[in-house]
């Protein structure tokens, strides 16, 4: 298989205005993964079926690009002191594994299935969400470290094959567990770090990056994400919450939508 390390096969290829626009999705999506911690999950689909670059290539670059993006968001939160960094430890143990993992499975499963994946992981993430909207934020609440390895390990695996980056999966499972809201975001800002470094770690051993599409997206969802960021801590946690199910129904939707779509020209 073709490895792509230190250059690109789309970089030359694509027209500038394609490239303003990657750059745009990546600013738009970076704006989402910072204030309601879901924003990567739009990434990757956007990639694919806007912009028409391959899945497998979409994937690692996305992955690369969570890396200084998730550091500026933590940084942002960390200053606000809206991450438990008790809780974050044991996500990212959990997380790192796993990712590692999902890495290596996207470079030998097919794509039509990783695309269907992605979209039923969006579309059952926002039912969930949807369907614990009404439930109280806890501040006083705990959850066990064998939880927290569990929920990061599944977190690290389905984020990392999926290219979402950490966030998707991980904030509807714990706002279900009564984390508030804004605890929720601020550990999911955390656990993308992990994930993104052993993901591009297996991508650069098993699969292909492209380092300027992965460039462009870094430098587009870090603006994005610091912003976002800030935006989280001025809005009410209510509404982040609501923000949070309709985005993830929605995509999700639209994913699977489109896949069948797609299927239905390859048939006709």
């Amino acid at each position: 298989m073709q490895r792509l390390i230190g250059g690109s096969c789309l970089g030359n290829s694509l027209p500038i205005t394609e490239l303003i626009g990657i750059a745009a999705l990546g600013g738009v999506s970076g704006l989402m993964i910072g204030c309601i911690g879901i924003g990567g999950v739009i990434l990757v689909p956007s990639l694919v079926f806007l912009a028409g670059i391959p899945i497998r290539i979409s994937i690692p670059a996305a992955m690369m690009a969570y890396i200084l993006s998730g550091l500026v968001a933590t940084a942002v939160f960390a200053r606000n002191k809206s991450i438990r960094w008790g809780m974050a430890t044991w996500l990212c143990a959990g997380a790192t594994p796993t990712a590692f993992a999902g890495a290596w499975a996207v470079s030998v499963v097919n794509p039509r299935l990783l695309e269907v994946s992605l979209g039923l992981l969006t579309l059952l993430s926002g039912a969930n969400a949807l369907w614990t909207q009404n439930v109280p934020d806890r501040q006083d609440t705990i959850l066990s470290n064998r939880s927290l390895l569990v929920v990061g390990a599944v977190t690290g695996f389905l984020s990392s094959i999926s290219g979402t980056g950490g966030p998707l999966v991980m904030v509807p499972i714990v706002i279900s567990l009564s984390v508030p809201v804004l605890i929720a975001v601020g550990l999911s800002q955390v656990i993308q770090l992990p994930v993104a470094i052993a993901a591009t770690v297996g991508n650069v051993l098993y699969g292909e990056l492209d380092l300027i599409l992965a460039g462009i997206l870094a430098a587009s969802l870090t603006v994005g994400s610091w912003y976002g960021a800030r935006l989280a801590h001025a809005v009410p946690r209510a509404t982040l919450r609501g923000i949070v199910s309709i985005v993830l129904v929605v995509v999700g939707a639209f994913i699977l939508g489109s896949v069948v779509w797609r299927l239905m020209r390859e048939v006709s």
